[in-house]
């Protein structure tokens, strides 16, 4: 793929409506979210979605008055929109999720009922935390996603992620033994 350069001029054609303009606007970075999209969403159209979203958004600002006041910067424009759509997605579908039955095998429903009640207060508190704690709890240990594409995600090295982690667990641990009290989840030590 070869990265594209813009300029006032690509970004005026774009907002006159210019079609091969709008088409290579378009084309460019359906590819481009779609890299993005792939690793962090599980179906072709929850991507879909968050592009268009993504794309509505982006001429929304450009045909304002004074939309983007650095065209060169459109290329991080597009992703910091994307960002905020995928971050949105994310809380719609945690929000629209029921929580998965758990086995009855072996569970009384003393068990069923604690532990759904424990799954309530980690999302209580969580939603508590500062975003960038709560976004990097979330992808670490609830997704369980890869650390390299979190750490591109967040734009840290390795070891720094591990830093940022610890912080953030030391978070979560505090709020939860304000709450809960007793052993806490996501691997967080005493």
């Amino acid at each position: 793929m070869q990265f594209q350069a813009f300029d006032r001029a690509y970004v005026e054609n774009l907002c006159a409506g210019d079609p091969p303009t709008q088409e290579h606007f378009v084309a460019y970075f359906t590819e481009l979210l779609r890299i993005k999209l792939r690793s962090r969403l599980q179906s072709s159209h929850a991507i879909d979605d968050v592009c268009q979203e993504t794309f509505a958004r982006v001429f929304a600002v450009l045909r304002k008055d004074g939309g983007l006041r650095q065209p060169e910067r459109l290329g991080a424009f597009v992703n910091s929109v994307c960002n905020h759509v995928l971050l949105e997605q994310y809380r719609s579908s945690s929000r629209s999720e029921e929580l998965p039955e758990l086995p009855a095998t072996g569970m009384d429903a003393l068990e069923i009922v604690s532990a759904r009640q424990i799954k309530t207060k980690v999302r209580e508190i969580l939603l508590g935390l500062p975003t960038r704690d709560r976004e990097l709890l979330k992808a670490v240990f609830l997704d369980e996603r890869d650390r390299d594409d979190v750490c591109r995600e967040f734009g840290v090295e390795r070891e720094y992620l591990r830093v940022l982690l610890h912080r953030a667990k030391q978070e979560f641990k505090v709020e939860y033994v304000k709450r809960v009290g007793g052993m806490t989840p996501l691997g967080v030590q005493s």
